[in-house]
């Protein structure tokens, strides 16, 4: 699918001490993108790759963002195969003073469709007025 820069000192942090950062990254993505099939993590130095087997689109950059909005990650390498494929939602990454619909304004033209945004990056975002700068979202349809 491709590569997709993050910034790296935004994000959750996952990791505890002692804990292996690539398996920490694996439970998140279980968590957010749970139907992807025969997930394998590899983390290098703020790179992540990401293999494995999705029925869509949307869950295939469902786990790319739980992936990459993670401390310490700046890059995501996908090499998920995706069953049935789709046009790609717009990656767009949370700058300050922005709101869900703000950005849905901007991308849709309708400040109301903000629900639209907050669907597709659950259950990354449990609020949707609980965004921060540097984080990464999907777009559906813009």
């Amino acid at each position: 699918m491709g590569l997709f820069g993050f910034a790296k000192s935004a994000g959750e942090r996952l990791a505890k001490a002692g804990a292996n950062f690539g398996d920490a990254i694996k439970d998140r993505v279980k968590g957010n993108a749970p139907d992807v099939k025969d997930l394998k993590v590899e983390e290098k130095g703020g790179k992540v790759v990401l293999e494995g087997r999705v029925k869509t689109q949307a869950e295939a950059e469902k786990a790319i963002i739980a992936a990459g909005n993670s401390a310490g990650v700046e890059e995501v390498e996908s090499r998920l195969e995706v069953e049935e494929k789709a046009d790609p939602a717009v990656f767009y990454t949370v700058k300050p003073g922005d709101s869900l619909s703000k950005i849905a304004k901007s991308h849709y033209g309708d400040a109301m469709r903000y629900p639209e945004i907050f669907e597709a990056n659950k259950p990354m975002l449990s609020d949707p007025n609980k965004i921060y700068p540097g984080q990464v979202l999907r777009i559906p349809g813009a």
